[in-house]
């Protein structure tokens, strides 16, 4: 699904300055065109039972569907096929995780957050599920592209708190959705169009729990020349703020391939799906 696209990424996860171990899971695969943060919940080493079970089962999956779905099948088609993909990987994950809870009594309770990014040519489709982030930096401005499932965010979508008020009366990290809770879980999907030099942001409550979203685009665009040293910095300034969580943070930035190579593809793949 890397058809035609360059995909320089950074990965720095980091148990933080309170917990005893690192319960996240952090993974990139360019050669998929790939990006996932989980954050895993739960009793002892549960949590990053269900983070590791998540991201596994979500690459095996992305990486079987790409052996799978060809040229000839994409097409027109080829965001929603993507999508599906994704959507149906995920709904594994929580299967696997849903029925390890109930069989293995040292993980009952677990489960963990997901938030996925996989990348073709000039588009990317994000899923998500539970209150890890993804973030948006194009032309010098940030945006939060996911919506966060969690009570404080439910909150201030009927109308009872601001965002100020929310994070004043609320307790935090109460999310309203995970994978591992329920045999099924509905996932948020979406597709959007990438941009020359857009910088995705992949991350745990970790990180925007300490750094607030002004330090997130003043940092990104300061180190947006290293993607790692931009991580590096992140990770450091969550720490710096307490380290209270966990701290994972993935960067991503789809760069066109040289020598035209993404035009030469592009025109098979329409002349494969016009003749299928």
């Amino acid at each position: 699904m890397l058809a035609g696209l360059n995909l320089e990424l950074a990965n720095v996860s980091d148990p933080g300055r309170k917990r005893p171990h690192n319960e996240d899971s952090a993974v990139t695969d360019p050669g998929l065109g790939l990006a996932l943060v989980a954050d895993g919940m739960g009793g002892y080493k549960a949590g990053e039972v269900a983070s590791a079970i998540a991201a596994k089962v979500v690459l095996d999956g992305v990486r079987d569907g790409q052996s799978k779905y060809h040229f000839s099948t994409l097409g027109s088609a080829g965001a929603s096929i993507e999508s599906r993909l994704i959507k149906e990987s995920i709904q594994t994950a929580n299967q696997y995780i849903f029925q390890t809870a109930n069989e293995i009594p040292q993980c009952q309770g677990m489960g963990t957050t997901i938030v996925v990014a996989l990348f073709s040519q000039n588009r990317v489709t994000i899923a998500h599920v539970g209150d890890s982030r993804i973030y948006l930096l194009r032309a010098g401005e940030l945006k939060q592209v996911t919506n966060d499932h969690s009570l404080v965010q439910e909150l201030i979508d009927r109308g009872f708190f601001t965002p100020e008020e929310a994070q004043a009366n609320t307790p935090k990290n109460l999310v309203t959705r995970a994978l591992g809770v329920d045999e099924h879980v509905e996932i948020d999907v979406q597709e959007l169009a990438t941009e020359p030099n857009d910088i995705y942001l992949l991350c745990s409550d970790g990180l925007n729990d300490m750094v607030n979203d002004e330090e997130i685009r003043l940092t990104l665009s300061k180190y947006s020349a290293n993607l790692a040293e931009a991580a590096h910095e992140l990770v450091r300034l969550a720490n710096a703020g307490g380290g209270k969580d966990n701290i994972s943070v993935v960067l991503a930035r789809p760069r066109a391939a040289p020598n035209g190579r993404a035009g030469v593809l592009a025109k098979l793949q329409g002349f494969l799906a016009r003749g299928s």
